[in-house]
């Protein structure tokens, strides 16, 4: 049912924090912090399933952290912090033409897998409603994913739900609406979409390790991908620059950031926003955006910082209902807080 991923787990490494760190010239009342940054980082150390830690500012990685014995650069499952990954190969999808752009209709894409008799509203369902979580089909995800990935097709179980809302409406989190976009993908292209993903991101220094595949050969959209912490770090850099890299060259649609980062629904489960493939809150009074993995798979944007972090985690551990996704969060709130003091925060 595809391959299973690997993670390497080899001795622990450090990059040494830089000497100073450069005030993000959007905070221009801010005021770096190197040793609370650096007490920060060693506080991470009571997480007993956390394996890596890394931050960016300024473009320039400036912790590089493994614990428990972890390389900083192991390639682990990353889970559901793919759902932003397939979400960015859509937009180099567009970019490049591949994809006349988020209206486009996906019973249009897939006419094949349609049921026999589909429901009259799979008719309007869009690539957006597919990036925003607001297909109106049944989630697959919960306490439906085991049976979902236990069926023979997946692309085809998926359009078969039930439609338990309208497309455009209610935000329901599932992984069949990420699994339909990686089916697009392939289906538009002929490539797999990891493929995709390595070959139009590569630029930014995004790549995929492994990524598992279902019945049908078809990437599994928004889960079981292997990254290095740093390709996933460097997916976040993208974004930070509005879908262009350092060198300049243009990877995402003009717009397609703030597209993203427009809350478009919201998570029952915590109230934060979602757009495309992004979850969306506040940290240490600033916004900001990130993708979630289970086990605590982590990548987070604050763009007013001009700072991008990765955590990477046991992905054999669950970080929602124990708690250990929203000590994450306080654990990002308290880099943005050493990072950078603005007078509001400095008052807390």
């Amino acid at each position: 049912m595809g391959r299973r991923i690997a993670r390497r787990v080899g001795a622990l490494t450090l990059l040494a924090l830089m000497p100073a760190l450069m005030a993000p010239a959007s905070a221009a009342t801010c005021r770096s912090h190197d040793a609370a940054l650096s007490d920060v980082v060693e506080s991470a150390q009571r997480f007993e399933t956390l394996q890596t830690l890394h931050v960016a500012v300024e473009g320039e990685t400036v912790v590089a952290r493994g614990f428990g014995g972890v390389s900083p650069s192991a390639t682990t499952n990353v889970k559901s912090a793919s759902k932003t990954l397939i979400a960015a190969v859509v937009g180099a999808a567009i970019q490049r033409e591949v994809l006349a752009g988020v209206d486009t209709r996906g019973a249009e894409l897939l006419p094949d897998a349609l049921p026999a008799e589909p429901h009259p509203r799979l008719a309007d369902l869009r690539l957006s409603h597919l990036l925003a979580m607001q297909a109106g089909l049944e989630r697959t995800s919960g306490e439906n994913y085991g049976a979902w990935v236990a069926s023979d097709n997946w692309v085809e179980a998926v359009l078969d739900r039930p439609m338990r809302g309208r497309p455009g409406g209610e935000m329901r989190y599932s992984t069949g609406n990420t699994h339909l976009l990686s089916a697009i993908l392939e289906r538009a292209t002929g490539t797999a979409s990891y493929a995709l993903a390595n070959r139009w991101l590569e630029p930014a220094g995004v790549e995929v390790a492994d990524w598992m595949t279902d019945p049908q050969g078809v990437a599994l959209g928004g889960n079981q991908v292997a990254m290095r912490p740093a390709a996933l770090l460097a997916l976040g850099e993208l974004y930070r620059r509005a879908g262009v890299t350092a060198a300049g060259e243009r990877l995402l649609p003009p717009g397609w950031v703030a597209a993203s980062w427009q809350i478009r629904g919201r998570s029952r489960w915590t109230n934060d926003g979602y757009g495309y493939g992004w979850f969306i809150r506040d940290f240490a009074g600033y916004d900001g955006y990130y993708g979630w993995g289970y086990g605590g798979q982590m990548l987070y944007v604050i763009p007013a910082l001009s700072m991008s972090v990765v955590i990477t985690s046991d992905p054999m551990h669950p970080s929602g209902r124990t708690g250990y996704r929203d000590q994450l969060h306080g654990l990002m709130s308290r880099l943005a807080g050493a990072l950078c003091h603005s007078a509001d925060v400095a008052a807390e």
